[in-house]
């Protein structure tokens, strides 16, 4: 009884705050001093037609590099804590039954989504989307086919190559950045381009590209992975 009344407490103390913040919010009426700054500025200085992504990859280069470092390091923690050269999902060996319609569909739509994946981060530079969202929608055509088929077994080692390969490169964009342009992961190592074209914003198209493929082969890795672990 007492545990509910504390319960009872606390969700009317967090009420009572998220209605003051509701009715005391004001937005604000125009920018402060330093997103004006990169309103005004980001898309000359990149040639990033989608300043949101721009600033994402170029001037919080660090911040991203630690996102996909974490991604990475889950990814290998799920694969270290589940791994077993033996194990086989139990639904496969009970001959789990799979609908010819969603064998189907998925033989129709895991090309589709590949390439939707595909065009989300080499276009992130010019629409929103970008390496992050890309690489998802490209794990999501890996799903999909574990859905339609639980006892598919996907290398490990092709996945692990993909996401060391696109990793190391990326870094060593950044690392050229530092070398030759202002900073880590400063896109005018490459020419800037045409504004608004798809060979525009410098090495930000290649930088999304790596990213989307290292973040879709992580996901991947993390899902092949559940799905030969005995409890899938």
């Amino acid at each position: 009884m007492t545990k509910r009344i504390l319960a009872t407490l606390l969700l009317l103390g967090m009420g009572a705050i998220f209605m003051d913040l509701l009715f005391g919010y004001s937005p604000d009426t125009s920018l402060n001093t330093s997103a004006e700054f990169y309103a005004q500025n980001t898309a000359a200085d990149t040639g990033a037609a989608n300043i949101v992504t721009a600033i994402i990859v170029t001037f919080r280069g660090l911040d991203t590099l630690g996102e996909v470092t974490v991604l990475f390091l889950t990814a290998a923690i799920v694969a270290l804590v589940l791994h077993s050269d033996t194990v086989r999902p139990a639904r496969a060996k009970q001959g789990w039954p799979v609908g010819e319609l969603l064998q189907t569909g998925t033989r129709l739509l895991v090309p589709l989504i590949t390439l939707f994946g595909a065009y989300i981060f080499i276009n992130g530079h010019l629409t929103p989307g970008g390496g992050f969202q890309g690489g998802a929608i490209l794990a999501s055509a890996v799903l999909l086919m574990l859905l339609a088929d639980p006892a598919r077994r996907f290398g490990h080692g092709l996945i692990s190559r993909i996401e060391s390969v696109s990793g190391l490169f990326y870094i060593a964009i950044g690392v050229l950045g530092l070398l030759v342009a202002g900073g880590f992961l400063d896109n005018r190592i490459l020419p800037l381009g045409e504004f608004g074209s798809i060979l525009s914003a410098g090495a930000i198209p290649l930088i999304y590209v790596l990213v989307g493929l290292k973040v879709g082969a992580e996901f991947s890795s993390i899902m092949a992975s559940l799905s030969e672990s005995e409890d899938t």
